[in-house]
């Protein structure tokens, strides 16, 4: 009965869910852009892109089990749209702020800190609300759509956030993304409809958070597959993390400070992830996912290894539009199996677990690295990390249990 549930009208509610998500992204878009050019601007320091980046990814450690939970205890809307409304809430308070006067760059901290705390209660209700909203034969698709609208999205975010950096000050920004949250939480409340699971239809068992996450943890410690998965995904985070914090300071260091140029880089990483994601809706993949990730992470190793040795700042471009298809490729791939491998009743803990390992892999990425760039030369630490990636692939290709867990 649910699967029939499922099936009818989920085009309109796949497509509704997915704009409306669009369309909030944009603004969260133009803020992370807005403010992490900010601070490169201002600060040209790799010990400040640490600190930012630890605001903006290691808080989702703490929430992120909490919103696994209410994501497979609670309707899954009311749980993505709380998230949604008290981040938008939070930066409305920091628009005012700036509007005020009180300008301060830890202000921005304080509120990519609390925009992240939001991320990790938002994302895992996410990742669990798709496949319950799409029949299963259809996720991969989907996810390959729903990564091209993103980035699509996210395409006219850096040339947008340039412009409106460069004629109306940060608050303007703020109180984009206060309205296009607004919209977004409106599309999800009033227009997406949803098919009932369990934890909306009987009274939920009178356990401890604490009992969910044990059950949680004692789910992922009984399948080899998530295991090993989250371990590579751990690695790869670290590994990763250079080339998603540092390109921004890599690129002034090597080819100047114009806005322009920063605009580029995003632009380019956005199209590349836009192909990416068009490939993989019309195409679906290998037939084993796992190919899939491993195509997708040595893609990757490659262009950040380009980056580390570009010398010319088209080159370094193209680079970063390869290295846009390749995270596409992962993502997607990453994000299909566990939807089709999960049973529904533990998606949220397990997604939670999954937005946790690259928020404190990254950040731990960050505490190496980010000092290291005032040291050594950042293209260096690109050489050196695209190297590490395309090693671990080798790994997971011989792996038999992740290459079962793509079939």
């Amino acid at each position: 009965m649910e699967d029939i549930k499922r099936n009818l009208h989920w085009k309109k509610n796949v497509s509704l869910f997915l704009i409306g998500q669009a369309v909030s992204l944009v603004g969260s878009s133009l803020v992370s852009y807005a403010v992490m050019w900010h601070v490169t601007l201002k600060t040209q320091s790799s010990v400040m892109m640490t600190i930012f980046t630890l605001a903006t990814m290691l808080p989702m450690l703490f929430t992120s089990p909490f919103g696994g939970v209410w994501a497979d205890r609670f309707n899954r809307k009311y749980v993505i749209n709380l998230a949604d409304g008290s981040i938008a809430a939070v930066t409305l308070i920091i628009a005012l702020c700036f509007s005020f006067g009180l300008e301060n760059i830890y202000l921005l901290f304080i509120c990519s800190i609390v925009r992240s705390f939001g991320q990790g209660i938002q994302t895992p209700a996410v990742a669990s609300f798709i496949p319950q909203i799409t029949p299963k034969s259809q996720l991969v698709r989907i996810n390959g759509i729903n990564s091209s609208i993103q980035s699509f999205t996210m395409l006219g975010s850096p040339a947008l956030a340039g412009v409106l950096l460069s004629i109306a000050p940060l608050q303007t920004i703020l109180f984009i993304d206060v309205i296009t949250a607004i919209i977004g939480i409106s599309v999800l409340a009033f227009l997406v409809h949803a098919p009932k699971v369990k934890q909306e239809e009987q009274s939920f068992p009178k356990q401890s958070y604490l009992s969910d996450m044990k059950e949680g943890l004692t789910y992922i410690r009984a399948h080899k597959f998530i295991k090993r998965l989250f371990v590579v995904a751990a690695i790869s985070s670290i590994l990763f993390a250079p080339a998603d914090f540092l390109t921004p300071l890599q690129m002034t260091r090597n080819f100047g400070t114009a806005v322009w140029r920063l605009t580029a880089i995003e632009i380019l990483f956005s199209i590349g992830m836009i192909l990416g994601g068009l490939i993989l809706a019309t195409w679906g993949g290998f037939k084993n996912k796992t190919i899939t990730f491993v195509f997708g992470n040595v893609i990757c190793g490659f262009t950040i290894l380009g980056v580390g040795v570009a010398t010319n700042f088209w080159f370094y471009l193209g680079c970063m539009g390869l290295c846009g298809i390749s995270v596409s490729f992962n993502n997607t791939a990453v994000m299909s199996i566990l939807q089709t491998k999960i049973d529904e009743d533990f998606m949220g803990r397990v997604f939670s677990v999954s937005t946790m390992i690259p928020s404190v892999m990254m950040s731990l990425g960050m505490v190496m690295f980010g000092p290291l760039g005032d040291i050594i030369n950042i293209n260096i630490i690109m050489i050196g990390s695209g190297i590490g990636l395309i090693l671990l692939e080798v790994y997971v290709f011989t792996d038999k249990i992740l290459r079962e867990a793509g079939e």
